[in-house]
């Protein structure tokens, strides 16, 4: 580690506005979660979501669920509230209680909450959107865009929102920068040379799982039908299922290709054949963001999946073949896409603006 000899540029306060934005965002939803508590209305998992099958929270009844949800959006708020403060003021059991209590409803809002359909949503989006104004693909959007999908949104920005508050309060207790995380003491992994080594790995397993996925589907609107048989094949062409299966198995394949540039010279500076922005540096957060994003939505899909029975149904039985075998390789895709875009920020993030470590 070392401490570059130019001063440090002017400071922001982005850091210090993330607990009281997540306190703001946490109280809104709790207020929502206590009328419904009152009222008996507007919850939108469990059995009231049609769709929540694939949902840990199909598990919560309905009549527990709004009163839960009141209980830990109220109290994770005013956790957040707390962390606002400085960290030198909280006793360290209240700071270590709170640091654990966030980080665990943070979990839970991110990766618990949602489920497969924000993935969905994510893949479906490019063709909903390009589609829309020509009437494709024929659905009607007030069955997809619902107040289920809205409320795992929400509890995603949520999720984010306090990880990011307790993310800083832990650094302003550990005396590191509030920006970047950096110590008086250095850790090799998290050296440029230590992040390329174990992340190209990571990058390498995150990447071949989508294009396992993406293969099937590729087959199937092809005509070939890989892990089905032909008349089920012939049922989704006449359905016109076998083109949006062809949609997420682009949208994967891109996504794959995409995740090799985390571990890529093209994947910091642009390539040649981008006119006007070829030669120039990716911007770290450009790649930063939508990956760790993708990390997250992969990750609750996972959960969902592995506590449905058919996935392990699907794992000891008949059902294992080529169509689904590569659904059994996601449990290992989200933390190895989130552990790739981990060590291409530390490979990049350079200087601190705020604290001048290099």
């Amino acid at each position: 580690m070392t401490i570059t000899d130019a001063p440090p540029r002017p400071t922001t306060r982005r850091p210090d506005r993330l607990a009281p934005l997540a306190a703001g965002w946490l109280g809104l939803w709790g207020v929502l979660a206590l009328l419904a508590t009152i009222t008996g209305a507007g919850y939108p998992f469990g059995a009231n979501d049609p769709h929540g099958d694939v949902n840990l929270l199909r598990l919560v009844p309905v009549d527990v669920g709004p009163p839960l949800f009141a209980l830990l959006l109220l109290t994770a708020a005013v956790a957040a509230l707390a962390m606002s403060r400085p960290a030198t003021s909280t006793p360290r059991p209240l700071r270590l209680l709170l640091a654990g209590y966030g980080w665990a409803v943070a979990a839970f809002l991110a990766l618990v909450v949602p489920d497969a359909r924000v993935l969905v949503m994510l893949g479906y989006a490019p063709m909903l959107i390009i589609g829309a104004p020509f009437g494709w693909p024929p659905v009607d959007y007030s069955e997809v865009f619902t107040w289920p999908l809205f409320a795992r949104f929400a509890a995603v920005i949520a999720g984010l929102l306090l990880a990011g508050a307790v993310l800083v309060w832990q650094r302003r207790t550990a005396e590191a920068c509030l920006g970047c995380g950096r110590g008086d003491a250095g850790r090799g992994w998290t050296s440029p040379a230590g992040a390329a080594r174990w992340g190209r790995w990571a990058a390498g397993i995150a990447a071949a799982i989508p294009l396992a996925y993406a293969v099937t589907r590729f087959a199937w609107a092809a005509g070939v039908p890989l892990g089905i048989s032909r008349d089920f094949l012939t049922e989704m062409q006449e359905n016109g299922a076998v083109w949006a299966g062809f949609g997420l198995g682009a949208f994967a394949t891109v996504g794959a290709v995409l995740t090799l540039g985390l571990v890529q010279r093209w994947g910091e500076r642009f390539p040649r054949w981008m006119l006007g922005l070829a030669g120039r540096r990716v911007p770290v957060r450009l790649a930063v963001i939508p990956a760790t994003l993708v990390a997250i939505a992969v990750t609750a899909a996972t959960l969902g999946l592995v506590a449905n029975p058919r996935f392990w149904e699907l794992a000891g039985g008949d059902g294992l073949n080529l169509a689904t075998g590569p659904m059994l390789l996601w449990p290992a895709w989200g933390p190895a896409l989130g552990l790739a875009t981990y060590a291409y920020h530390l490979r990049r993030r350079g200087a601190c603006r705020r604290c001048g470590r290099d």
